[in-house]
């Protein structure tokens, strides 16, 4: 069984407040084969199967700037237990592995897999990265808006500012060029998982 661990560890934790709890609930949307959790510390985790998943729990977490992001590519062993802090198996490996070597790397991200198509899905990660990391708050607003299907005149509208100002925002902020990235974090993820992307 093929899957994406995610183990995800705070930075700066020493001198900063737990943003764990938080963090968890604001990712609670995301759909999990088993749900993110605590693992010890300032420390959680979660296995993904859903090849959308890992883009949307991915671009919030960086997106909050806050964390090492370990992503383990592989098999587990079967059955799965409840818990995702029980499993074991390759992909649990490479999580550690990755969230360990990701305090040390660009974006504090990296994905460990035997797959070629894991360091792909890296970079396009990263890269996706350098366009979230650009984006102020308004754009933030906008991309938000964006993505609930409003149209720039609609977003325009409930920010009470002209639709001009829409459009630039969405450019300075990255919109169409950080949707590219994440159709293709979402098309890379399922060849690694060998799963369908949901039309």
């Amino acid at each position: 069984m093929t899957v994406a661990v995610l183990t995800v560890d705070q930075r700066g934790s020493r001198t900063r407040p737990d943003l764990v709890p938080e963090t968890i609930e604001a990712l609670s949307a995301v759909p999990l084969l088993r749900p993110l959790e605590r693992t010890a510390g300032d420390e959680f985790q979660g296995v993904l199967d859903d090849p959308a998943a890992l883009p949307r729990a991915v671009e919030l977490l960086l997106r909050e700037d806050a964390w090492n992001i370990g992503i383990g590519i592989g098999d587990v062993d079967t059955p799965l237990p409840d818990h995702a802090r029980a499993g074991r198996g390759p992909a649990y490996l490479r999580a550690r592995s990755a969230v360990t070597s990701a305090k040390n790397s660009p974006w504090h991200l990296r994905v460990a897999g035997d797959d070629p198509g894991a360091r792909a899905l890296e970079t396009t990660l990263w890269l996706w990265a350098t366009v979230l990391g650009r984006r102020t708050k308004g754009g933030w607003e906008v991309a938000d808006l964006v993505d609930e299907g409003l149209s720039y005149e609609e977003a325009g509208r409930r920010l009470g500012i002209s639709q001009s100002a829409v459009s630039q925002r969405a450019q300075a902020a990255g919109i169409v060029e950080g949707r590219r990235a994440r159709e293709l974090a979402t098309e890379l993820t399922a060849r690694l998982l060998g799963a369908e992307v949901a039309a």
